[in-house]
């Protein structure tokens, strides 16, 4: 064989070795079936004009509403700031594209998936529509998937159950427990602060941006970086629930105060209990309806003694 003809073999072999291979990506049956699983539940586009969601199960009801660009948890009777950062992830689980293979198309499969009768529902509404109205059914039985519907349609698919430990927590899961909620979203931080004033333990700690800097009452050498984390952990600290079996005029707050002077001239006031018999303690935040239960370690990092403020 000529070394021309040779050329022209192993071109001609190479071209061919190249098309079998493309044909087996194009007509691959388990490549075109993985494309064909993937799905999304919510279209993106709604995303941003959900303003209602529910969630109904045996073991919690809720609904989340939006206000303002503001979300608020409704339960049991009441209604709560939610943490905005939250339902947006749990909206995202819902427009993202990922697996989710059809299962079963029929009504006689619903029994077997836990996907009939009584079974957990999630709805989102906006604009006056239904965007998702989906019935949850059972994990497979490797414990990582679930089976899903859309109410009114019988086919069942299923996919990763990540998020169903958004819809298995509790109501206080939801909540925007932060002191001050709008610090979720950095709309208030250590730089709004112009003025501290503690009163603990019989004992008054007043700390006071000057200069640049902060002046610290009763302390002679204050440790900086500390005095702006405090300030940090007192405008980002949160209870672990809401409590309705305490009122705002309750003279139990009256315990300990932190009075937070910001630049805009806005003043606010935390008022907090004494211990418990757990050494827990709630506590209110003026303008706000709320009462806060809070347990030790947060009770511990915002209520302190001028000591602790001296550089070690």
């Amino acid at each position: 064989m000529t070394y021309k003809k040779k050329i022209i073999y192993l071109s001609t072999l190479i071209a061919v070795l190249a098309l079998l291979y493309t044909g087996s990506l194009v007509f691959s049956p388990e490549r075109n079936n993985k494309k064909n699983s993937l799905y999304t539940w919510l279209d993106p586009k709604f995303a941003g004009k959900i303003d209602r969601i529910a969630l109904d199960t045996e073991e919690l009801k809720l609904e989340l509403i939006k206000k303002k660009d503001e979300w608020f948890v409704l339960h049991n009777g009441g209604e709560f700031p939610a943490r905005k950062a939250r339902i947006e992830d749990f909206i995202s689980i819902f427009t993202s594209r990922s697996a989710w293979p059809v299962r079963a198309s029929g009504a006689l499969s619903h029994a077997r998936f836990a996907l009939e009768g009584k079974t957990p529902r999630l709805s989102m509404y906006g604009e006056n529509s239904i965007y998702l109205d989906i019935l949850l059914g059972k994990d497979d039985k490797a414990g990582r998937e679930i089976y899903v519907r859309r109410f009114g349609d019988d086919e069942v698919r299923s996919g990763d159950n990540t998020f169903v430990f958004y819809i298995n927590g509790t109501a206080a899961s939801w909540y925007n427990l932060r002191f001050f909620p709008e610090s979720e979203n950095g709309k208030i931080s250590l730089e709004d602060v112009q003025r501290l004033s503690l009163y603990n333990e019989g004992e008054t700690i007043i700390i006071t941006r000057a200069n640049g800097s902060w002046e610290v009452s009763g302390v002679n050498n204050p440790d900086l970086k500390n005095i702006e984390d405090y300030i940090s952990i007192v405008i980002n600290s949160e209870g672990d629930d809401f409590l309705d079996s305490v009122s705002s005029n309750d003279s139990g707050l009256n315990h300990s105060r932190i009075v937070i002077e910001f630049g805009d001239g806005k003043i606010s006031t935390i008022r907090v209990s004494a211990d418990d018999e757990n050494k827990n303690r709630f506590a209110h935040v003026s303008g706000s309806d709320y009462i806060y239960a809070i347990p030790l370690w947060v009770s511990s990092r915002i209520l302190r003694n001028a000591a602790s403020f001296e550089r070690q």
